[in-house]
């Protein structure tokens, strides 16, 4: 049973509207909001009318809530290499790039690594992945399994926000030999394509502490899904169903991120009738967080993040979690003390958050708070979910049904006045030690 705490009740965050956006948001008609489809774009419309409906102002510089960018989709076209005047085979080369033609024709042009039959194949992948050089890895045959599956990843397209930046990649099966010659060439295609992310704005009404004026507070979370896949049967009984128009091929993604995407809907409309606030607030929904966080990315090149006080994003608060309904839990706990402000508020109230209670997934890299906190800002992602066993995920049965609307109206209350200290600038967490921070990688 869920009980709710007097005060959280106070929080001018309406259910029934919580339970109108998301059902809109999650809807077919959204047919799972995957990028690149008309699908998304009216995703995006219903966001940005509900921004207007609440009094939103555009981001500095936007004419609209839409800020559109362009990335490039890249696939690979042709790789040919000669090693010693003998022409590798095709079937022994995975390669990476995101130039449109890349050739080197000297070992000194490019790093050359080798992964012996003992080494740790995936432990020398990842760490090359982080390097900024042109590469050639001659990999032990023994290997030549899991070089095959890196080799069906390296073929599929891939998307970047820009071509002709950046180091390639090339892996070859072949064992260690001194390289006396070597010839590469590399060619790929490029197809731009047009995304945009959903950003509105709150000022501060009145703001005589100048130390705040360049201060804001960024809210988000994702508002794209997987679409429609054909061949998903994760709802499908193959005993009962005989028509195949019985079987549910949309990822409404309601919990991923429809519910998160909501919450940030209902904070601006909360924070505008609450109308008190000394930090100018920014809403966002990001785009293509699924496909690699191109929103995240793009979003951050545009702002000084020195002015992020902090980052609220919100990742799948649709399930009560494993603390129990209305409870929620913050990534990255210990990288700032963002953690010990909320919980110093709650308190004070009954409440707590609590610490990421999955660490072995790694899941404060794995949303768009990542960006932000490469650049230092206090980003973290907080969310409900019980991700090592939740049966919806990424699945086609992610719907409203599944959802406790209930318990999540009540995360959103409780996270509204949790950081009421960072909005009416009575706190400012630290911010984070860069140097601790992964970094992206250079390749995938």
């Amino acid at each position: 049973m869920l009980v709710i705490n007097v005060n959280f009740v106070q929080a001018e965050i309406n259910l029934e509207q919580i339970k109108t956006d998301i059902e809109t948001l999650a809807s077919d008609q959204m047919q799972g909001r995957k990028v690149f489809t008309p699908a998304i774009d009216k995703a995006a419309d219903y966001i940005a009318q509900r921004f207007e409906q609440i009094g939103l102002e555009h981001l500095s510089g936007l004419s609209s809530f839409k800020q559109t960018f362009s990335i490039y989709q890249v696939s690979p076209e042709s790789a040919s290499i000669v090693i010693n005047g003998e022409k590798v085979e095709g079937k022994k080369i995975a390669s990476l790039t995101f130039h449109k033609s890349r050739s080197w024709n000297k070992p000194e042009d490019f790093n050359i690594k080798f992964i012996s039959e003992n080494d740790d194949f995936r432990k020398s992948i990842r760490e090359i992945n982080q390097g900024n050089n042109d590469t050639l890895v001659l990999i032990n045959p023994t290997h030549k399994a899991i070089f095959a599956r890196y080799q069906s990843f390296f073929s599929r397209p891939k998307n970047r926000l820009k071509i002709d930046t950046g180091p390639s990649l090339v892996l070859v099966i072949k064992s260690a030999i001194e390289l006396k010659t070597v010839e590469i060439e590399l060619t790929t295609n490029a197809i731009k394509k047009s995304l945009a992310n959903v950003v509105g704005v709150l000022k501060a009404p009145s703001l005589k502490d100048i130390s705040m004026k360049n201060e804001n507070i960024i809210f988000s979370a994702h508002y794209d899904h997987l679409g429609v896949k054909e061949s998903d049967t994760s709802k499908v009984d193959t005993k009962t169903v005989t028509d195949i128009k019985e079987i549910d091929f949309i990822f409404n993604g309601a919990d991923d991120d429809a519910s998160g995407t909501t919450a940030v809907i209902a904070l601006a409309e909360h924070y505008a009738i609450q109308n008190k606030r000394k930090r100018d607030l920014i809403f966002v929904a990001f785009t293509a967080e699924e496909i690699g966080g191109f929103g995240s990315q793009y979003f951050s090149k545009q702002i000084n993040s020195d002015n992020i006080v902090a980052m609220i994003n919100i990742e799948m608060i649709g399930k009560p979690s494993k603390f129990g309904a209305g409870e929620f839990w913050m990534t990255g706990f210990e990288r700032s003390d963002l953690a010990q402000i909320i919980n110093t508020k709650l308190e004070k109230m009954g409440a707590q958050m609590y610490q990421d209670p999955y660490p072995k997934q790694n899941l404060f890299y794995r949303s768009d708070n990542a960006t932000l906190a490469r650049l230092g800002v206090p980003a973290h992602s907080f969310s409900t979910d019980e991700i090592d066993k939740d049966p919806h995920y990424h699945k086609a049965s992610d719907e409203v049904k599944t959802l406790d609307i209930k318990s999540m109206t009540e995360v959103i209350k409780k996270l509204s006045i949790a950081i009421e200290p960072l909005v009416m600038g009575k706190a400012k967490p630290t911010r984070l030690d860069t140097t601790k921070v992964r970094k992206k990688g250079n390749f995938f």
